[in-house]
């Protein structure tokens, strides 16, 4: 593969994985062949900034955890008003970490 490929994909999606599992996706991309990274660029990631401000906004009703694919825990906000405020607010600040390992991970399962 590449090496400005990979450089490009990795500054243009950096915002979107952690950044302490950068450099051990960096090294997988090297030993990948074309086709799973053409894959891998099509896959939708999710925005921690996006989704952080439906949080913020949506979170009571548990839009968030709907969005990130973890419909058990949308469903008991959305009866629940958000555990009354309490899961509503500890999301507010993992959200964001919890977005970038699904995005880390969803690119991990096609690697």
């Amino acid at each position: 593969m590449e090496q400005q490929k990979i450089d490009m994909f990795i500054m243009t999606n950096q915002k979107y994985f952690p950044s302490e599992k950068i450099m051990y996706l960096k090294d997988k991309l090297r030993t990948m062949d074309e086709e799973k990274f053409s894959l891998i660029s099509t896959i939708d990631l999710k925005d921690p900034t996006t989704l952080l401000l439906i949080s913020i906004f949506l979170g009571t009703f548990g839009i968030d955890r709907f969005m990130m694919g973890d419909i058990g825990m949308g469903i008991l906000k959305l009866l629940t008003a958000g555990l009354c405020g309490i899961l509503t607010i500890i999301d507010w600040f993992t959200i964001s970490k919890r977005v970038k390992e699904l995005n880390f991970n969803n690119v991990m399962a096609l690697i």
